[in-house]
This record gives C-alpha cells, structure tokens and sequence, in this order.
C-alpha cells in the first residue's frame, strides 16, 4: 500500500529533525521526538501482534505525545480510531467494541482510564502507553485497507458511524488544501480544536507535515488564546463559529482590547480558519472588524471527503458573504432534486460532492455507506443553491442533526440513551437556537410514574454513556410526546413550543 500521509509525516520527520515540531502545556517537541516515540509505539504493537490494516483505539486530548501515537499506529501499518481521553466510559467501550480493537494506545502513560469490562485480562505494555486486552484478533475487513483513520460522527440511526478514510484521501486533500493556505516551515498554527475530530486532524497535519511549528492547548480558552495570539507571534489559527462567538462575548473587555490592538499591531497573524458549522453574514463581518488585518477563511467539508471542500477566501468575501464558497482544487459538486437530477443556479437541492479524496466507507455498514451515496456523488443532507455558476449558498439541513458549539449529535442517540432509564417512558430530543453554541440540546421527558425522576439523577446516569458535548442542556418534563398534523410524534413541534416560550405539557 502506498500510505502516502505516513510518508508525508515521515518525509517531514527526516527533513526537519531538530525543528521544534509541536509546543504544548510541557514545552517544545521536536521532529526527532516526535519520530522516535512514534517508533516505541510502532514496537509495542509489532510485539503484541499487531496486523495489517488493524483499527487501534488512540486515546487524545491535544498533547504532543498524540500525535507520536497517531504516527506510531501507521508505522506499525494499523489504522488509527481517536478517542478523547475525557470519552464516557460505556460510550468507550461501544467503540472498542465497534470496531473490534484489541489495543488502546495513550500518548501520556496511564492517563487513559478503560471501563471495568475492559480492562479485566488486559495487558500494559511500552512504557504504559499500549494496552493490549485479550481478545481475539479482529477479522481482515478490505474497507480497512490503506485506511489512515476511523472517525465516528453522529448517523441518523442513532448510532456512531465510523468512516474510514485512507492515507491516500487525507494526503491529496491536504495537497488541495495547501494551494488555498500555503504553508511552510515558517507557520506557527495555535491549535484549540480537539484532534478527535476532522477540522483539528487536518490542521495539525498540514502545519507538520510542512515542517511548522504547532502550538496546542488542551482547551478553548479565549484569553489564552489571545495571548498565545499575540506572544507566541502565531501566523495560523483554527476556531469554529463557536468560539469566535465567544471571543466576541468579550471583546469590550480591556483586557482583550489591549491583546487585540497589540495582535493588529504585530502582524504576525496572516490566517484565521473558521468551519465546523455556519458562520453566517453577522459573525464573518464581525469578525472582519476584530481583525481587520487577517484573512479570514471559512471552509466547509465533511469527515467523508477528508473535509475542506469549499473555501470562502478572502478574494470572495465581499461578493459571496455568508456562502460557503467555492470547491477546493479535486471538488466537483452538483445541486439536485430528490431523484438525484442537477437543479438550475438558483434552485435549492440537496448538495452532493464527486471526490477522489472520499471514505473507503463506514466501517461494517454496508448499506449504510451505498445510501450516502448517489451514484459516485457523496450526499451531504445540506441543502443548497448555487450561485453565478461556482459559488454554493446553504440555505437548509436535510438530516436531523443538532449543530451545538460545532459537534454534529444525532437527537436520536441521546433518546436512546435516556429510553433505557427504568423511570423513563418516552423522551424526545430537539435543538433550540443559541447566539453562543450555535444550538443547546433540550431533552422532553415522559416519566412513566407520576413523579419523574430528578434532573442531576438523569444525568448521571446517562454520564455512563453520552460524551458531555451531547449532555442536554435543558430538561424538561411532560405527560405526552407532542404530535404532529399526522398524529405522530414530531421533533418539529417541540421545537416550536420550546422556542413559543410554552412549557411542553
């Protein structure tokens, strides 16, 4: 197999040894260290059998030491399943089980916990780091083959899906990428995104694999930020609608007017790239105004296509503000009908994406992969219209799918959840505009006794299962699941009567 991103990686770790590859909360790491702990990794796994094409668990939360293990896996020819150390237990060991892994690597000895069932029989090996459980090797699955990472996003069913995306996708759209951005060896990218996610992967990779300097903070702070912003003389930042929202919460604090005028005043800071979810009219000219000397790029892009397939540049801003612009260099796309057939410009349609840089697929879901598709046009579920030819404008959204500070969560995995709560006999899971998060999780109720039970019972409870970003917000208690005109239960009226102000009866 070709594995051109390990290359790429590897390529970068020869050519830039003694470069400081990667500063987090315990100083620098250079290139030389990231590569001789990534070949500790690659060791232990080697030694504990394992084979090619196999899903490892890597467990994260944005130390430099992740992404040695990240490198560590490929090396050892495995394919890597990113996990955030902070995971819920049973929401852990759903994916450990998914996709049959037999091995748990951690970039910081013994900070990942494994729940109690399994755990039980496993065997620490390299330094802590690896966990070996004992069970039988997983069988050979062709999706796997050349696969660079399973990345589990929210599906409609309720349950995560894991999409498999190759060495061969990641690389050529990190090439795509790089004709927009331009990196090189002179970037400094300040990373807040989690690297269990696509956004925060592919930033990661292309300042490293260019042989740039990337500093990583653990958590989204906008203080820290700014002052790594303005100190640490960055020339690249990451952030999602979310967090520029929040930035914008306080950006009449003298404080952050202080940090502000200084980073203007710099320079240093040539890019802001912003995705993830909407960013809309408002916030990008607002945020034109926060950094008035920055070019702002708002991309869009999905786990399955390696991500970042349009770009709003800033040549675009003006003309086309609040679109998500136009495809990235290997993009074709087309807006059609239900049947699957183009639209004219101006017709809203569900977008569909035609990609080399596509998903191998999601792992054993055979169907579930041949229905993403229409032909060899990938269906995103946006709905879209295309303007002057190129330009694409989302107007809507197809799936059911809550957008809270970026993260994409299934209502339908949350109800599940809470269905299995003895005291609960029905619950039903909506989305409620937020000018903060984008949205907040609100979650209905229906007790099957007549006294429910406690909000702080119920949550935790479902702490067990549901990772904190798909945590309701809101709770609420009712005798009956609001229906629709059809007489079925509808997720649509109970945003509405949340949003009326009217306490769900």
């Amino acid at each position: 197999m070709a594995r051109e991103l390990l290359h790429a990686v590897d390529a970068a770790c020869a050519a830039f040894r003694g470069s400081v590859a990667i500063i987090d909360a315990r100083g620098s790491y250079t290139y030389a260290q990231l590569s001789a702990d990534a070949d500790a990794i690659a060791r232990a796994l080697a030694a504990g059998g394992a084979g090619a094409d196999e899903p490892v668990i890597v467990t994260v939360c944005n130390r430099a030491r992740d992404w040695a293990a990240f490198l560590g896996a490929w090396r050892a020819g495995c394919v890597v399943a990113p996990m955030h150390r902070d995971t819920a237990p049973l929401a852990l060991a759903g994916i450990v089980n998914k996709t049959a892994a037999r091995f748990v690597i951690d970039g910081e000895p013994g900070r990942a916990t494994l729940p109690d069932e399994l755990a039980l029989g496993a065997r620490a090996t390299c330094d802590g780091r690896l966990t070996l459980l004992q069970r039988p090797a997983p069988p050979p699955r062709p999706m796997l083959a050349d696969g660079a990472f399973i990345i589990f996003t929210s599906g409609s069913t309720g349950q995560p899906k894991g999409a498999v995306v190759s060495h061969r996708a990641w690389e050529g759209k990190l090439n795509a990428i790089d004709s927009i951005l331009k990196f090189d060896r002179d970037a400094r990218a300040l990373l807040v995104l989690q690297i269990t996610f696509s956004f925060g992967i592919w930033v990661s990779l292309l300042c490293l694999t260019r042989g740039g300097t990337l500093y990583v903070h653990e958590k989204y702070d906008p203080a820290r930020m700014l002052a790594a912003l303005d100190e640490d003389a960055i020339t690249t930042v990451a952030l999602v609608p979310t967090m520029l929202r929040a930035l914008l919460a306080q950006r009449d604090s003298p404080p952050v007017r202080r940090r502000l005028e200084s980073i203007n005043g710099a320079k240093h800071l040539r890019q802001l790239l912003t995705g993830g979810e909407s960013l809309g009219a408002a916030l990008h000219q607002a945020v034109l105004q926060l950094l008035p000397g920055t070019a702002l790029y708002d991309i869009y892009g999905l786990t399955e296509t390696a991500t970042s397939d349009f770009f709003l540049t800033p040549e675009d801003r003006f003309a086309y503000m609040g679109c998500i612009g136009r495809p990235t260099p290997g993009v074709r796309f087309r807006i059609a009908d239900e049947q699957g057939k183009p639209v004219p410009d101006g017709k809203p349609g569900e977008l569909q994406i035609l990609t080399r840089t596509i998903m191998n697929g999601y792992l054993d879901e055979p169907e579930l992969t041949q229905k993403a598709f229409h032909g060899n046009y990938f269906r995103t579920g946006d709905i879209a219209r295309a303007r002057d030819g190129g330009v694409v404008e989302l107007v809507g959204r197809a799936k059911e799918l809550i957008s809270r500070a970026a993260n994409k969560i299934s209502p339908l995995e949350i109800e599940q959840v809470f269905l299995k709560h003895p005291a609960v006999a029905e619950a039903m899971v909506t989305g409620i505009p937020d000018p903060i998060i984008g949205e907040r999780i609100h979650i209905l109720i229906i007790p099957r006794l007549a006294t429910a039970p406690a909000e702080d019972e119920l949550r935790r409870w479902a702490s067990q299962w549901l990772e904190k970003f798909k945590m309701p917000d809101v709770f609420h208690f009712g005798t009956a699941l609001p229906l629709g005109r059809t007489g079925k239960a509808d997720r649509g009226r109970l945003r509405e009567i949340v949003l009326s102000g009217t306490a769900p009866a």
